[in-house]
């Protein structure tokens, strides 16, 4: 395994991190609990969860996915090995829909991700998204409709810093960190921080694969420069990168089979990508889903790639994407189909 430093913090974190939302839809505890079990043993430390899943979410599961690792912790003991990223989640069958990142939403729902998880602190707590509307969730610009929300109606920056600081200094979580943001939603929440002498953000997790590179405009730069890691969420596209829904396929047990909520990854330009990705991959003698990840794993700015299973065989071949380095031709190759059609899938 290759590691790379949590911004902030300090801790080593591996490359690969472990994403978990198929557990309690697409897997079984016992099955997640065999994923932990292999995760870690191929160096896996760096662990990624939610309030809200599986995923898709579903209200009668909620919160299996925290249950399944805290039953594992129970049993393995092993807590002190895994760094573990946790998120509060403004899903509308979770507070009654009425989700706000101030103090009392987000105490609330730590208690309950610590009861799940049966552990008393979470390393990174990530706010899931944005509590206002702006152009995330494959929405690609920003509108009009958006412009004109009043954000003074919503929690303000600074009560939700100095409410995730009061997590801190109870020892409940260690650092924070945001997810589905936009670069100004990032440097606003930086911005309050420093001004008011409290801890910021230290990651954001957001999409980022061939299929879609937006973080590059604007977040990869705010990365950079306030050494903020990107957790890099759907590497693969849902599956897609891994060439098996290729030529109209739709593998039994599949994400995009079973579930019609993820169609950006199928559309026409995003198959014709798909499609040229999976040519250069043959053509290189690669995997295509390894391909995918190592391109991933290879930018700077990228602090760890979360990788999702739903078997042992998936499960280790995406870890290995971590030891192969892509050629200058693989790359140049990868960047003239960018160039062609650019993130067709928001």
């Amino acid at each position: 395994m290759k590691y790379t430093t949590l911004p902030q913090l300090g801790d080593k974190v591996s490359k690969i991190c472990l994403g978990t939302m198929t557990w309690g839809q697409q897997n079984t505890e016992d099955q997640a609990h065999q994923q932990m079990d292999f995760a870690l043993s191929e160096g896996v430390n760096f662990w990624d969860t939610a309030e809200m899943y599986p995923s898709p979410p579903a209200k009668e599961k909620q919160g299996d996915t925290e249950r399944f690792i805290g039953t594992w912790f129970a049993k393995t003991k092993k807590r002190n090995e895994v760094i573990l990223a946790s998120k509060i989640s403004p899903m509308d069958f979770l507070r009654d829909g009425q989700t706000r990142f101030n103090a009392k939403h987000i105490s609330d729902a730590i208690d309950g991700n610590l009861k799940r998880l049966q552990t008393d602190h979470i390393d990174v707590y990530q706010l899931h998204w944005p509590e206002r509307q702006t152009n995330f969730f494959s929405t690609r610009g920003y509108t009009e409709q958006m412009a004109q929300q009043d954000l003074s109606q919503l929690t303000p920056f600074l009560e939700t810093i100095e409410a995730l600081n009061d997590e801190i200094k109870k020892g409940r979580i260690r650092a924070w960190g945001l997810s589905n943001d936009t670069a100004w939603g990032v440097m606003r929440y930086l911005w309050e921080a420093e001004k008011n002498g409290l801890k910021g953000p230290i990651t954001v997790q957001n999409p980022y694969s061939l299929l879609n590179r937006l973080y590059e405009v604007g977040l990869a730069e705010v990365a950079h420069r306030e050494n903020v890691g990107l957790l890099a969420y759907s590497p693969l596209g849902f599956g897609v990168l891994s060439g098996k829904y290729l030529d109209g396929k739709q593998p039994e047990g599949a994400r995009l089979t079973m579930y019609d909520r993820f169609q950006r990854y199928i559309n026409d330009e995003a198959k014709w990508a798909t499609e040229q990705y999976a040519r250069i991959a043959t053509d290189a003698g690669l995997d295509m889903a390894q391909m995918a990840l190592a391109f991933v794993n290879s930018r700077h700015f990228v602090t760890s790639n979360i990788i999702g299973a739903t078997s042992i065989e998936q499960l280790k071949s995406n870890i290995d994407s971590v030891d192969i380095e892509l050629s200058d031709d693989v790359l140049q190759a990868i960047e003239a189909v960018h160039t062609q059609q650019p993130n067709p899938s928001p």
